[in-house]
């Protein structure tokens, strides 16, 4: 949700996170993987303008912070 919220592809999001497309594809089937990786696409997802929300009750979820400038919506 968060990459495609921000209208980034798979190849994108890994190289902003420095790992490889297939690991972006393993974390999005809900594989589980190392925590520093999972840390790598969480900061590079943050540093893209996605604001994680942590459960609260209302369940866990993401925000974007801007609407980006290469998303392919109009608004």
């Amino acid at each position: 949700m968060a990459r495609a919220g921000l209208g980034l592809g798979v190849r994108e999001l890994a190289a902003l996170a420095e790992v490889s497309t297939n690991t972006i594809t393993r974390l999005e089937r809900g594989e589980t993987l190392y925590p520093r990786t999972v840390e790598a696409i969480r900061s590079a997802l943050e540093t893209a303008g996605v604001q994680f929300i942590p459960e609260n009750g209302g369940g866990a979820g993401v925000r974007l912070l801007t609407i980006p400038q290469n998303s392919k919506k109009e608004f």
